[in-house]
């Protein structure tokens, strides 16, 4: 794919800035939206690579504005508030972006002859509780979002049936299980506990690690095997499809951070804090991307072992550069 033209939205968040460094290296001319005040420092590696439109995609005009000048072919659409347990303190502004945000994207491309393929990232928090036995989770399955965050991406898919269906856009929708690695930030469960890891061991284990419910199972994958998933669904993906990406297994929270803790050598002292459970809180998520590895040949590669271990220098590394400035 030499000199495709692709365009994230959200490129210097935590996925935007692997899905920059894959679409490269795979022959993708890349640029991408990202907040007028955002920091790009997960993107320099690659920053000389790609280009950045500063704006936000709650503005219309400036989505018409800056699509119409890229034109790409491909275009990825990751920018949403995308924390579950924050969408509860800032329900309306997770509509107004991850919503409305939306719509002014399907928009502003909307009948756009260079647009080949639309790639919208929604989440598997859409189906709600689910019983074990239930498991693996479906694309086919009905939604029961509990969750302002599993709200708005659920009115969004429906949103994109009404694009699809009515005006031909060629939209993709992959729903990504949780997916974590370097340069995720501290609001999600893998990166708390490594961020939490690293200052107890700076603290000499006087510092607990603080933690909520550890019984929950998740699906979680690199999230460089995810954004691989990405661009092989631009690539392969039939228009109005719905895929899965995950890894197909349910772990236990506590299970990864007794993994975790295993890779310090410092005795890690673990504390539960019931003010860190949520009434939201799905036991247990597990998903199924067996369609999807028949039609784009996708599976997982990369060992959680390996996702954890490079997750945990990666905050090693930041609280050594941040001691040094």
């Amino acid at each position: 794919m030499k000199n495709i033209k692709a365009y994230i939205t959200g490129i210097c968040g935590f996925a935007g800035s692997w899905l920059a460094e894959e679409l490269l290296a795979n022959g993708y001319r890349v640029r991408g939206a990202a907040l007028p005040t955002e920091p790009d420092d997960n993107l320099k590696a690659v920053r000389s690579k790609v280009k950045i439109d500063r704006f936000d995609i709650t503005d219309p005009e400036a989505c018409r504005t800056y699509f119409e000048k890229a034109q790409p072919e491909f275009l990825f659409h990751l920018a949403a508030i995308a924390s579950v347990g924050q969408s509860f303190n800032m329900a309306e502004m997770t509509f107004r972006v991850n919503v409305m945000g939306t719509f002014n994207i399907f928009e502003a491309v909307r009948g756009k002859k260079w647009l080949k393929k639309l790639i919208y990232v929604s989440s598997p928090n859409i189906y709600g509780p689910v019983k074990p036995e239930e498991m693996p989770l479906k694309p086919d399955r009905l939604f029961n979002p509990i969750s302002p965050y599993a709200a708005s991406k659920a009115a969004t898919e429906y949103l994109a049936r009404i694009y699809i269906e009515q005006y031909n856009l060629p939209v993709v929708i992959v729903r990504p299980f949780i997916h974590t690695g370097p340069r995720q930030n501290s609001n999600f469960v893998i990166p708390s506990f490594c961020q939490k890891i690293v200052a107890a061991e700076k603290s000499g284990s006087k510092r607990p690690v603080m933690v909520g419910n550890l019984s929950i199972k998740r699906d979680i994958s690199d999230v460089r095997d995810i954004v691989r998933g990405y661009r092989l669904l631009a690539e392969k993906a039939n228009p109005g499809g719905i895929y899965h990406l995950c890894s197909g297994k349910a772990r236990a929270i506590g299970d990864l951070l007794n993994k975790l803790i295993s890779l310090s050598e410092k005795s890690i002292v673990v504390k539960t804090d019931k003010k860190l459970y949520r009434k939201s809180d799905i036991p247990v998520l597990r998903g199924s991307y067996r369609a999807t590895h028949r039609e784009i040949g996708w599976r997982p590669e990369i060992k959680i072992d390996a996702t954890l271990r490079d997750t945990l220098a990666f905050w090693r590394r930041k609280d050594e550069s941040r001691n040094q400035v």
